[in-house]
């Protein structure tokens, strides 16, 4: 392997720590984000509940809602 291309012609002194320094700060606001993202979540569901599930029931006899059609129209 070339120990050239990993010193980088000398400079890879200040490079590498360049690039480990920008990859730990970017992991650090990464991981602040997601925990602040979390406390907001955790804070809106507490503030706004979701609402409670509703059963719909189907009815199964048209007959009920003739008879309510035609006894209305009529005067």
């Amino acid at each position: 392997m070339d120990l050239n291309f990993l010193t980088l012609n000398g400079y890879g002194q200040f490079v590498w720590p360049a690039f480990l320094f920008t990859f730990v700060v970017c992991y650090y606001l990464y991981a602040r984000t997601i925990n602040e993202f979390n406390k907001q979540q955790k804070l809106f569901l507490e503030t706004f509940e979701p609402p409670l599930a509703v059963k719909i029931t189907v009815i199964k006899h048209k007959k009920s809602t003739e008879e309510f059609l035609t006894g209305s129209t009529t005067f």
